[in-house]
């Protein structure tokens, strides 16, 4: 089929949830995709930041092939090998020693809402304005951007919500039944916000001074988006509970709740659970996914081609007074400009580059860990010529 066939295929038989771009994709390797009659495109958004190895890294796709063979899903009645060293390896690599395994952002952040409120006992949780948390009736809650949330009123009760940045607004909306505060530790969704220095580090403070728990929200951020494992590092923060999706499976669906044990164990047998939850498919993906950004030092990389691409972006900036800020860490990083951005984007894909509009007027570019200096500096001249056919 070509594009115009899929496109009304879709329209006929799928609830029109989404704002697609009219591009039919087919394949991809590497940075690279391609679509349905054969035009390649630079992939600079990598699934909304899900695929930080790119598409089909051959170490992924041979765990997967090898575990389909094996065994897809047993359930969580039974123990399984790949569960058990999946758990393990992400203690290793973060700050917590305990491990829930879930399918998606949203059902992590409803698993760390139900543990804080099960292991405190109390039922308030403190957010953000401008934060993205899931689309769930509670994750869309805690989310702070009505947009989302208005059209499904009634919303469920127990959440609150203070600027993002704002020690003092965060210390007043505290109360005898604040059970955690969940916090993105950089606002993907809501335009690529990087919080005030030593931001973080103040409501963890916090948190330990009032005995409320701190969730941190690294489904956009984790597994070296940042240029660090969790973005929390940057500033050295111990969350009570981090969540986990997006690239911890390489493109395959997984995702998690980690805990220190303390905390972990308020949950008991029954509390909660998930049928496909670290499905032993899901579990050899993730750490083969985890394994390959360990062994291909990727964070590091992710550190080092961000600051390029933030240099090249700045010479930009310098270059046209539509940019009025570049701001980001790692590989994630936004550019406000000063009209609706989903023209550079219409624009940029044209000329074979994928990227995002967020936040009516912010850029967000999210390549994958292992783009090269090459494929970076195309990114770079396609925005300058967009740039300049717009100003």
């Amino acid at each position: 089929m070509n594009t115009q066939e899929i496109m009304d295929m879709d329209q006929k038989f799928v609830m029109q949830t989404y704002g697609r771009q009219k591009l039919a994709l087919s394949h991809g390797k590497g940075v690279e995709v391609w679509d349905v009659e054969g035009n390649s495109y630079l992939d600079c958004f990598a699934g909304v930041a899900v695929n930080n190895l790119g598409h089909s890294h051959p170490k992924v796709t041979l765990a997967i092939c090898h575990q389909a063979q094996r065994m897809i899903h047993c359930s969580n009645i039974y123990y399984t090998q790949e569960q058990a060293e999946l758990a393990q390896l992400l203690t290793q690599i973060s700050p917590h020693d305990k491990v829930f395994l879930a399918n998606s952002g949203a059902e992590a952040n409803e698993g760390a809402i139900k543990l804080a409120r099960k292991f405190t006992g109390k039922g308030e949780i403190i957010a953000t304005d401008n934060s993205f948390h899931g689309r769930t009736l509670a994750t869309v809650t805690a989310t702070g951007q009505d947009k989302y949330k208005i059209p499904f009123k009634p919303l469920p009760a127990g959440f609150k919500h203070v600027p993002y940045g704002d020690i003092s607004a965060m210390m007043g909306s505290l109360s005898e039944d604040t059970a955690a505060i969940i916090l993105e530790p950089i606002q993907g969704e809501g335009g690529v916000i990087i919080p005030p220095k030593g931001y973080l580090k103040d409501v963890e403070n916090l948190c330990r001074q009032k005995d409320v728990l701190l969730i941190m929200d690294e489904v956009q951020t984790g597994f070296g988006r940042t240029g660090e494992m969790f973005a929390s590092q940057h500033e050295g923060i111990q969350p009570d509970i981090t969540t986990v999706a997006k690239a911890m499976g390489g493109g395959y669906p997984i995702a998690a709740v980690l805990a220190n044990s303390r905390i972990a164990e308020a949950f008991q047998p029954g509390d909660h659970g998930s049928t496909f939850g670290g499905n032993p498919l899901g579990c050899a993906a993730a750490k083969a996914a985890i394994e390959v950004l360990l062994d291909e030092n990727l964070v590091n990389k992710s550190k080092e081609m961000g600051n390029y691409l933030q240099k090249k972006l700045e010479e930009l900036k310098s270059k046209y007074s539509l940019i009025s800020e570049i701001r980001g860490r790692g590989l994630l990083i936004g550019i406000e400009i000063t009209m609706d951005c989903s023209q550079v984007v219409k624009k940029a894909c044209e000329k074979g580059v994928l990227i995002n509009c967020t936040a009516g007027k912010v850029i967000r570019l999210a390549p994958p860990l292992l783009i090269n200096m090459t494929q970076m500096d195309k990114l770079v001249n396609v925005l300058d010529e967009v740039f300049a056919e717009l100003s």
